[in-house]
């Protein structure tokens, strides 16, 4: 399996109040033809398949929409002297899981397959450290998203976005070498699963650069082809 495309959930609620739902997706689905699109659930939630790259330009379309029509409530509470609170809380919440900074810079944001986190934190890790900054990420299934926070200040902003860079530069080269497999422990008993799961962790010195993600119906290993392929052929025998 590569690492050449993720499913992410996107809430469409905030948009409610303005725009018609089922026409701003039909605008999403011209946006981005690359990507496959699930039904709109009445939540106002819609599941979305495809690459990082057109998963990171349909985020920026959606930016850009929240942000035009942010303005256009400014404008209406200059003329009417009464702004908008409830827009102004839905676009602070869609800024925080979507943009990639705040404006002044004390914030940026990424969304990295959950995998190659994993492994980057495990092997790379100074690749998610810097001085002066706080980098913390939340995982809701396949997708975690990092957070980078620094000082309020040009400083901080610059190490930011250079973390930022430095974070997103490794994805793209995981990415790009790593590849997955998953062991399936089938309709094994829970004592056969512990014998296969203590199988690997002894296969595991052997090979030092694999990360291993356990569940409790299978094994993901993750690593380059060669020792993915190697790894795997030691367990079947």
């Amino acid at each position: 399996q590569a690492f050449l495309c993720v499913t992410c959930t996107l809430s469409m609620a905030v948009f409610r109040d303005h725009l018609v739902l089922e026409e701003l997706v039909g605008e999403m689905r011209r946006q981005s033809p690359g990507l496959d699109f699930g039904p709109l659930q009445p939540d106002g939630r819609i599941a979305v398949q495809g690459s990082f790259p057109e998963l990171r330009a349909l985020r920026e379309f959606l930016l850009l929409k929240a942000k035009s029509l942010s303005g256009e409530d400014k404008k209406e509470g200059k003329s009417h002297q009464r702004p908008r609170r409830k827009l102004q809380e839905h676009r602070g919440a869609a800024e925080m899981k979507n943009s990639t900074g705040d404006a002044r810079g004390e914030k940026q944001m990424l969304v990295l397959d959950t995998d190659i986190y994993q492994y980057m934190s495990c092997f790379h890790p100074r690749a998610l450290q810097a001085k002066h900054l706080v980098i913390s990420a939340v995982t809701q299934g396949d997708i975690t998203t990092v957070c980078i926070e620094g000082a309020g200040t040009r400083a901080g902003a610059a190490l930011g976005l250079r973390a930022r860079k430095t974070i997103q530069d490794c994805s793209v080269e995981l990415q790009r070498v790593l590849r997955k497999e998953r062991i399936s422990f089938g309709e094994h008993s829970r004592a056969e699963r512990q014998r296969y799961k203590q199988l690997c962790e002894r296969l595991r010195p052997r090979f030092p650069a694999v990360l291993l993600i356990p569940c409790d119906t299978h094994l993901d290993v993750v690593g380059t082809p060669a020792d993915v392929f190697g790894f795997t052929e030691e367990v079947k025998r």
